[in-house]
Formats: C-alpha cells, structure tokens, sequence
C-alpha cells in the first residue's frame, strides 16, 4: 500500500513531542515498498487486543468515534495483522467471565501478541459484573490474561489505561483512574511483562496540549456530543502511535514491522463497522 518507513526507540519527552506536532490531516499516498529483510521476518504475526471501549471497533451508527485498536494497523507493516476482541463497556473481570479471554487464546498461536488494557470499567464499585479492586482482583483478573498468554508461547503486554480529557480550575490535566495504572505497573514489574504505560504518556500529552486542543482529540462533535472518555480519529491515532512506540520501546516490536508513526490517518482511511460487534 504504502512505503514502509522504520523507526526506532524514542525517549518519552521526543514521543510525546512528535505526538503533539504531527498535524491533524495528513494525507498518505503511495505504493509500498517490497520487504527486504529475510523470509523468516515476512512471517505473519498478531497482535491481539484485549480492552474496553477505548479501544474497541465501533459501528457507523457511532462515528467519527474510534477506538485506538482501529488506529493500530495504520502503523504495521502488511505482516503484522491485528486481531481487535476489544468492547465496548468491559472490565478485565466481565471480559474473563464472558467468554471472551478464552476466544482470544483459542486463536492466539506462539509468536503473537496480546496487549491488554483494562481499567476504565473496573472502578464501577457500583457494578459487581465489573468491578474490581486494583490492588486485589484487578491484578488476579490481570494474571489470567498473561498466564493464558505465556502458556501458548504468545507474548503479553500490560498498557495502562488512556487518560480521559480531565483539567482542573488552573488547566492542568489531572488523573481520573485512581489506583489501577500503578497496579499494573506493580503487576508488570512482579511477572516481569512488557508494559506500554498509555496513561502516563496521554496524561502528558493531554498536559502539553491543554484544554482547548485537546478537544480537538476527544468526540466532541457538531451535533453537540461532548465526550471526554472516547476519542475521534486523531485521538485514537495519538494513542495507536503510543501504544506502537511502546511496543518498540519494550523490544516486543522491531523497528522493522512499523512505518509513518509521524503519520496521521486521514478519516476515510478508517472502517466502521455496519453494526456494533457482538
């Protein structure tokens, strides 16, 4: 489709700096380039995506809101495919409990990877299909997910939850997730997995770019929508690209199987679905 532009590690403060500079539209065209690297890294592998709305594909009935997993193939090469079992409303607990942990292991095979980002839901106190406690269930919820990984010889990765478009009186981006990302960095550090810290990095992002431009990220529509928790196409973009880097960052990618993160998708390049998957 297009060429194939590698890339390497970044340091948080030069991601973050690309991230807020790349411009909202860009427009990408262009044949992709042949694979020059040997047989064995054309091989075909997937990520995996395990998460909440933040991050699930989305019916033509809710664009322009896009989950960030919709973004993720804009950033892979052809080989590397994506698998998104992301929905909407889920916790890292509902997600077990209906079934949908073990569609994901039935089909993941040695080699894959499964990214998992929960937490957006689990704080639901309100909700016993949902909630968890971060420092108790919501790593035990957690565990499953990388044991089921590791056992079919895949590769886990815990991500932090994306930041929700939250200022304070002064204009500085505050945290609204408590205490489950730093659960997850714990549990990251205890069972010795690839973490993509999203929260961190989307906290600062969100920081760098205030309250006004940060709108232009989030579904804030026309018709009046004003959602501060879900994302539009640039948005989703902005996490995909974190999410990738991190990926980078922890080894779990080579530069090799990434191109034009200092690319935007355009929104006709994206796909709603005819209906809201099941």
């Amino acid at each position: 489709m297009r060429p194939v532009a590698t890339s390497h590690p970044m340091s948080r403060r030069s991601v973050l700096a690309g991230l807020a500079s790349v411009p909202l539209a860009v427009t990408v065209a262009g044949p992709a380039a042949a694979d020059e690297h040997p047989a064995a890294d054309r091989l075909r592998r997937t990520i995996f995506i395990a998460g909440d709305s933040t991050a699930a594909p989305k019916s033509v009935a809710k664009a322009p809101e896009t989950g960030w997993g919709m973004a993720l193939p804009f950033y892979l090469v052809n080989r590397v495919g994506v698998a998104n079992h992301a929905r909407n409303g889920r916790s890292s607990k509902s997600f077990v409990d209906e079934g949908r942990l073990d569609a994901i292991l039935a089909d993941i095979a040695e080699g894959d990877v499964l990214v998992v980002q929960f937490g957006h839901n689990d704080s639901k106190a309100d909700d016993p299909a949902r909630y968890t406690e971060p420092w108790s269930t919501y790593q035990e919820y957690l565990t499953r997910y990388l044991d089921g990984a590791r056992e079919r010889g895949a590769v886990p990765v815990l991500a932090t939850p994306a930041e929700r478009r939250r200022f304070d009186s002064a204009g500085n981006a505050y945290s609204s997730h408590g205490d489950y990302p730093e659960a997850m960095r714990a549990l990251a550090r205890r069972e010795g997995v690839a973490l993509v810290d999203v929260q961190r990095d989307s906290l600062a992002l969100w920081q760098e770019l205030g309250p006004q431009e940060t709108t232009r990220y989030f579904l804030h529509t026309d018709d009046g929508r004003v959602d501060n928790t879900h994302f539009n196409t640039p948005g989703a973009a902005a996490v995909a690209r974190m999410v990738v880097r991190g990926l980078l960052e922890e080894g779990v990618l080579r530069p090799r199987d990434v191109r034009r993160l200092e690319e935007v998708p355009e929104p006709a390049w994206f796909t709603w679905l005819p209906q809201d998957p099941a």
